[in-house]
């Protein structure tokens, strides 16, 4: 009998009902997403800090200076990025997460502490890499211990963790703004110390990855752990048969992985040289793009223009009062966070597909409409009052539309796509991408602003709208597809050959057999 390769199957419900019953899994993402919220927080402190006086008053800067500064840190977390998968794979996730929260928290130390602008952008780049590098490890992780049904959901919570730390940062940030001397803007840059010394203390009481465990050969312990995340005894880990089942997907691709390697090392290439360039095989480039796009697409929304410079944009489609001016720009937050909601639910419900189609041609329809607006009524906005509000509205709506779907699922996607042996190089490639692009974002935006406002937005419309045309036609849908079975979504692009190779696999460690008795059943 010919088993299809292709199959699905979980552990209970899905969406937050899925939450609820499975609490332990969902307090591990929760814990490991606190990485996401040291990111969110720095975008949401520099908002303020930008405008404080007395910060500018130390160190006047302009826009390219501006721009660096606040671009620095994705340059660091570049680097950050690219340096955390080999780690994640040479050491765990788990010491590769501590190890990142301590340099994250010298970088915000020195921050804190500066003397001098110089220290500023040098903590920021330093803080950076930590960062860089958990935006990889903390959804890396998250992947691993996630059940298939809850696996959007709970990869959600990294967006979550981010955007609530995009909140604290802004209104710390805010309520500390009128405190005399440096202590306005040195407080809300000592606060984010906490979460970074938070993960190094906790991060350990985590759970290894399962799939870690298999690729080391300690198959037991991987069960063991396993069994934790899916709620079983000890007892039961022997003989639950999709715990089971799981733990033997795991372990075809561990063996599968082994053959390659095998064949490789014959062609007299040691793997390690050629793992970088094996994402642009013919085999994998499909998923690697998908990676490296969905990153790119996430960044030139503009979202990230609108955090770290909100109050700068929000003066130029017309409102006037630093304390208005603010609060516009906090709400940008607000409405960020309170769209992570519904995207908890409706991630793996409706699939990332529709969501990315949806969110990407709202997020167009909203940039176009500003541009438009700013064009026609910058001249004069004290006598269009309406249209000034029309554009903050427009804003919000942008924000919330990217909150239910690139927000999230930019940070699922890369994750779903890469079988295991190239997963950790993968997503961390994918997230290169993210910083690079947010670099970018970072470095030139106050430069655009100055030229032309308008044309900041119709440029960030523009990217949705490509958005919209790159989700319908190129990106898969992978919602409730197991994480060792995604290559069937790509159509086989993982090559003929190692298909034939994994189902044989399959036969030898009886998955096939595994799934006559499900179907039996």
């Amino acid at each position: 009998m010919t088993i299809s390769c292709t199959y699905s199957y979980s552990y209970g419900s899905s969406g937050v009902k899925g939450l609820f019953r499975n609490r332990y899994a969902a307090g591990c993402a929760i814990f490991a997403s606190i990485g996401g919220l040291s990111f969110g927080y720095d975008q949401g402190v520099m908002a303020n800090i930008l405008v404080m006086k007395d910060f500018l008053a130390r160190w006047p800067i302009g826009p390219w200076e501006k721009g660096l500064m606040t671009a620095v840190l994705e340059l660091g977390a570049l680097f950050g990025a690219l340096s955390s998968g080999v780690l994640a794979d040479r050491y765990s996730r788990r010491h590769s997460i501590f190890l990142a929260s301590v340099v994250f928290c010298i970088g915000s130390a020195v921050q804190c502490s500066a003397g001098s602008l110089t220290d500023i952008i040098l903590g920021r780049a330093i803080g950076g890499f930590g960062v860089g590098a958990l935006s990889m490890l903390s959804p890396l992780y998250m992947a691993e211990i996630s059940p298939p049904e809850l696996r959007g959901s709970l990869m959600a919570l990294e967006q979550f963790a981010i955007v609530l730390g995009v909140v604290c940062g802004f209104w710390i940030g805010f309520l500390t703004r009128t405190l005399e001397g440096s202590a306005s803007w040195r407080i809300p840059l000592g606060v984010q110390l906490a979460p970074g010394v938070l993960l190094c203390a906790g991060c350990f009481l985590l759970p290894p990855s399962p799939r870690l465990m298999v690729l080391r050969g300690r198959i037991e312990e991987g069960l063991q752990s396993l069994a934790r995340l899916r709620l079983r005894t000890p007892e039961e880990a022997d003989s639950d048969p999709l715990l089971q089942l799981e733990l033997l997907e795991m372990q075809v691709d561990v063996a599968l992985l082994q053959k390659m390697n095998i064949s490789q090392d014959k062609d007299g290439v040691h793997n390690g040289a050629l793992a970088w360039g094996r994402l642009f095989d013919r085999k994998y480039i499909n998923r690697t793009l998908i990676g490296v796009m969905m990153m790119f697409f996430q960044q030139w929304s503009g979202i990230n223009a609108l955090l770290y410079y909100g109050p700068t944009l929000v003066k130029n489609i017309g409102l006037r009062g630093d304390t208005v001016t603010l609060v516009v720009s906090g709400g940008i937050g607000i409405v960020q966070f309170l769209a992570v909601f519904p995207a908890i639910v409706l991630v793996d419900r409706l699939g990332r597909k529709p969501l990315l189609r949806g969110g990407s041609a709202l997020m167009s329809a909203s940039h176009f409409l500003i541009a438009v607006l700013i064009r026609q009524f910058e001249a004069d906005w004290p006598s269009h009052y309406v249209a000034a509000w029309t554009a903050v509205i427009c804003v919000y709506t942008f924000t919330a539309a990217y909150g239910v779907s690139y927000g999230p699922i930019g940070w699922i996607l890369p994750s779903e796509v890469f079988p295991l042996s190239m997963r950790s190089k993968g997503v961390s490639l994918s997230t290169a991408s993210n910083w690079i692009n947010n670099f970018l974002i970072g470095l030139v935006t106050p430069a655009l602003l100055e030229i032309s406002p308008a044309a900041t937005f119709l440029i960030f419309s523009c990217a949705c709208f490509a958005g919209y045309l790159w989700s319908t036609h190129l990106v898969p849908e992978t919602a409730n597809v197991s994480l060792e079975e995604i290559d069937a979504v790509f159509n086989s692009t993982a090559g003929q050959e190692d298909i034939i190779l994994k189902h044989e696999l399959e036969r030898e460690l009886g998955v096939h057999d595994l799934l006559k008795d499900l179907v039996a059943e």
